[in-house]
């Protein structure tokens, strides 16, 4: 015959294992979610997520225009095709300006330059000049001391070459920006110009004031399609009728 158990003997580990696998009372007139809402709720997102995609370009993210399906264009500034209706000088002032952001830290966002350190670009003859010397300028860096507008300047290091990290169409645009900025008017540079001293200029080291004396009034050939001192007929005019 057994003997009796011990009152004291009760198993605690299985009675705490057996307590833990219940589930966590819930709080005071608290319930859970209904699977009614649950299923709403997965609806609205596969609707909005439906729609996200044609309002922001049909997923494309080389597009992003919220008013593709609206039926009445884009208002965006140069949104909905805007940017063909302007001429060459009107598109590169737009990307030219954009551009300037590298060249702002010294020469200012005004083009005022810095006193002694990094010389004006508004009214400076170096950039409403000879365009040839201002691309060179560009391209391969300049260094060493210059006057303008009377003041002396002398860079530390020098202007680096920005021949290398931009494309000729963007120096273009960002010369021909700063030649038409802060009150100054000349020609614009085109990407044919910039490519035409490219190709002719291998140089490895920048230039001094001296090496540009002789390009300072020389203009790089070519056509000017608009803007100040254009050469080319406006598109418009040469594609009216003769008047009768």
């Amino acid at each position: 015959m057994s003997a009796p158990a011990h009152p004291d003997s009760t198993d605690l580990d299985r009675l705490h294992a057996a307590v833990k696998r219940e589930k966590e009372d819930l709080a005071p007139e608290s319930k859970p979610a209904p699977l009614w809402a649950m299923f709403l709720l997965m609806l609205i997102a596969i609707i909005a997520g439906g729609q996200l995609g044609p309002m922001t370009g049909g997923w494309s993210f080389d597009v992003s225009n919220p008013f593709a399906i609206a039926g009445g264009g884009d208002p965006r500034p140069g949104g909905a095709g805007a940017g063909a209706a302007m001429d060459p000088f009107q598109m590169a002032m737009k990307k030219g300006a954009s551009g300037y952001s590298v060249c702002g830290g010294c020469h200012q966002g005004n083009g005022g330059g810095l006193p002694g350190q990094f010389p004006p670009l508004a009214g400076s003859d170096y950039v409403t000049g000879g365009t040839e010397r201002l691309i060179r300028i560009v391209q391969h860096g300049l260094t060493g001391p210059i006057t303008v507008k009377g003041q002396g300047f002398n860079t530390p290091g020098g202007m680096q070459p920005f021949g290398g990290a931009m494309s000729s169409q963007d120096l273009a645009n960002v010369l021909t920006f700063v030649r038409n900025s802060w009150g100054n008017e000349a020609s614009m540079i085109t990407k044919e110009m910039v490519q035409k001293v490219r190709d002719e200029e291998k140089r490895a080291t920048q230039w001094t004031d001296a090496d540009l004396k002789p390009f300072a009034d020389k203009n790089v050939p070519g056509e000017i399609p608009a803007g100040p001192g254009a050469t080319a007929a406006p598109a418009a005019a040469a594609a009216a009728p003769a008047a009768k």
